[in-house]
């Protein structure tokens, strides 16, 4: 499969860019567990790049373990997106994602994200001017539409493939919908299957499992997965899906054994990333996704969500992990 320039194996995974989560620490995380073809940074505000805030522009920072990778940034000011993608080509990234599906309010009540789904001939018009101001692919991010009654991703799909864009990925809910609720992949699928449609469909929303995943590959003939929540505390999911697409197989679930060590590792990369502070709070929204699953295990996470320091940090999880050695009231 030819995404964006890239030539992929024939089911490929996607890493789901997502603020706050999808840094460089986790994309390193990933990337260990192996499975993930392409990866995103979190989203960019374009406003940030063009005042050049160090927050924006640290996320442009990439690294050779992470290709291919694109940046993805998202606004509301022509102008402004085509400076952003500029300087984020500069960078050298494999493409340049626009997100046109964040759901945030802060995001789309000013009409970024998915709220330029309100305004779609400034969205196409966004769209166009990028793909013409850099020398690199450009590919979209969106969602089925802004709501129940304006679920026009077919049309949007073919304007966004006139004005040149190599690749597009869909959740599949509408932005009032948010996070609620089942994603509907039919409208993805009938995006795909549309005959005018030539350029790669990527489906996105609650993949979960390599069941699933394989699923939505055979049911709805994407030509790529993204996955994004399913893999918070569960980074392995891409192996795993790679592994029954492989074998038809499934692997069991990780080891508690297994879930300390990966977890260590992630506290010491998040720190060596953004200090002990960051680091630390960074870490606490992936320390409960980690262990969510386990039973009698609130009082770690609540130690976990505590504690401020790195020695702290891995004393308990040590400690949790001698007891659970020695007690079967985690099973």
């Amino acid at each position: 499969m030819n995404f964006a320039n890239l030539l992929l194996d024939k089911y490929p995974l996607f890493l789901a860019p997502m603020e706050d989560v999808t840094d460089s620490t986790f994309r390193y995380i990933c990337k260990h567990t192996g499975g993930v073809d392409v990866m995103t940074t979190e989203f960019v505000s374009s406003d940030g790049l063009v005042y050049n805030t160090k927050k924006s522009l640290k996320k442009l920072i990439l690294y050779k373990y992470e290709r291919p990778i694109g940046i993805q940034i998202y606004g509301h000011v022509p102008e402004r997106m085509v400076e952003a993608a500029q300087i984020a080509e500069s960078f050298h990234p494999d493409f340049i994602d626009i997100n046109f599906g964040c759901p945030v309010k802060k995001i789309a009540n000013r009409g970024a994200g998915s709220g330029m789904l309100k305004n779609i001939p400034l969205l196409i018009d966004i769209t166009k001017k990028v793909v013409e101001a850099v020398h690199i692919p450009v590919t979209v991010k969106t969602r089925l539409g802004w709501d129940e009654n304006s679920k026009n991703i077919l049309s949007l799909a073919m304007m966004l493939q006139d004005v040149g864009i190599q690749g597009l990925t869909i959740h599949g809910r509408t932005r009032n919908q948010m996070y609620t609720g089942e994603a509907d992949w039919t409208l993805i699928g009938e995006v795909k299957s549309n005959p005018h449609i030539t350029i790669p469909i990527i489906g996105n929303g609650d993949i979960t499992t390599p069941i699933k995943a394989k699923e939505m590959f055979d049911k709805y003939k994407v030509d790529g997965v993204m996955i994004g929540r399913g893999s918070i505390g569960n980074p392995w999911l891409f192996s795993h899906i790679k592994h029954y697409f492989n074998t038809g197989e499934l692997l069991p679930e990780p080891t508690i054994e297994d879930k300390v060590t990966l977890v260590k590792k992630h506290l010491i990369k998040s720190v060596e990333d953004k200090g002990e502070y960051g680091g630390i709070i960074t870490m606490r929204r992936h320390y409960v996704q980690y262990f969510k699953n386990l039973n009698n295990s609130k009082e770690l996470r609540l130690k976990l969500l505590t504690s401020t320091t790195v020695s702290e940090n891995l004393c308990i999880l040590d400690e949790f992990l001698k007891r659970y050695k020695t007690s079967n009231s985690f099973e």
